[in-house]
């Protein structure tokens, strides 16, 4: 059995036992490190007090790698001009350096990059630098200038690399560019994210990444707020059929993509435990029985105003949205397709 998930590591004893009898499957966890300042791309990330706690429950988890959350789309200028700041983040992650409970970081913004390789050069040297899904990797050019710019630092190369969202849909492209990364990069794992759920191309992403960054600096809550009012969660409510052309990975598709990447990245670290080892058993299962949006990360919060029956969307749905145009005014096929497999929970919502 090849691993195959990468998934969200909470510091809960019964989900990591869920972890560690599920580690034939998973390749990798994902982690948020503690401190005053959030350091990763979600606002109120679930962590713990201290690093030595944080570093003593990944001591217990069996899975292969671990991989810590650095992967804000900004940081403060302070975090890189500030000694004191910065000593602190070096200090989280020698611990977990020197407990071996670490293997890298993923990371979004190449000043913080440069920054700790510039004042730890050690510490870089036994971390892999991971680019994060907001780098956009989605041609060989991109991926080959942010593997040279990771070259200009101490970090070591990194064993896995997550492709840009888009990809998922673009089925022709996905294998082109792994068949090229298999001939010229062969040690090289590609990953995709599965259930992240947000609009294809989605227009509000940059902005709202970085309002999420603006709230982890200031301590602000404004980026949730505002992307109600709006962003996607507004355009979701008027125009739900559009989750089906978000370009997620469903359990029952996961084997189609397998031929082309080694990962499925599951999304979800501030959901519940529970339902959090729902999804991963689905995803190992290769089936969701229940509603689609709360397989979904990023369209959750919709799941209690409307029911998506994942089961009445077909064996080659992936293969069918692969070939969609985003001209839906004059397709519809989404629109019907939608209708046809859900219903309203509450009077919110309209079809």
């Amino acid at each position: 059995m090849t691993p195959f998930l990468d998934v969200p590591f909470l510091p809960e004893e019964a989900y990591l036992e869920f972890l560690n009898s599920s580690n034939g499957h998973i390749d990798s966890v994902h982690f948020s490190l503690p401190g005053a300042q959030r350091l990763d791309s979600r606002a109120h990330s679930q962590t713990v007090e201290s690093v030595e706690e944080l570093a003593a429950l990944l001591a217990q988890t069996t899975i292969p790698k671990r991989y810590a959350l650095l992967n804000s789309r900004f940081y403060g200028p302070e975090l890189l001009t500030d000694k004191h700041q910065l000593d602190a983040l070096i200090f989280a992650l020698t611990v977990c350096a020197e407990r071996q409970v670490i293997d890298g970081i993923i990371y979004c913004d190449h000043y913080l990059l440069q920054r700790l390789s510039n004042e730890a050069p050690e510490l870089a040297a036994v971390l892999e630098a991971v680019p994060g899904i907001n780098t956009m990797l989605d041609s060989q050019g991109k991926i080959d200038a942010h593997l040279a710019y990771i070259g200009e630092t101490r970090f070591r190369q990194p064993n896995k690399i997550v492709l840009d969202r888009s990809l998922n849909r673009n089925l022709s492209k996905l294998t082109e560019i792994a068949r090229w990364c298999r001939e010229g990069l062969a040690d090289l794992k590609l990953e995709l994210v599965g259930n992240e759920g947000c609009l294809p191309y989605c227009p509000y992403r940059s902005s709202h990444d970085a309002y999420i960054a603006l709230d982890n600096c200031t301590e602000g809550s404004s980026s949730q707020e505002i992307n109600a009012l709006l962003g996607c969660m507004q355009l979701l409510r008027k125009q739900p059929y559009r989750i089906l052309q978000s370009p997620f990975i469903r359990p029952e598709d996961v084997d189609s993509y397998l031929y082309d990447v080694d990962i499925i990245k599951i999304s979800g670290r501030n959901l519940d435990s529970t339902m959090l080892q729902r999804i991963i058993t689905a995803y190992i299962n290769r089936s969701w029985k229940d509603n689609l949006l709360e397989l979904l990360d990023s369209s959750h919060w919709l799941a209690s105003e409307l029911y998506v029956d994942n089961n009445g969307l077909s064996f080659d749905f992936a293969n069918m949205l692969s070939v969609c145009n985003n001209r839906c005014e004059s397709c519809r096929f989404c629109m019907e397709l939608f209708n046809s497999i859900s219903h309203s929970l509450s009077a919110t919502v309209k079809g």
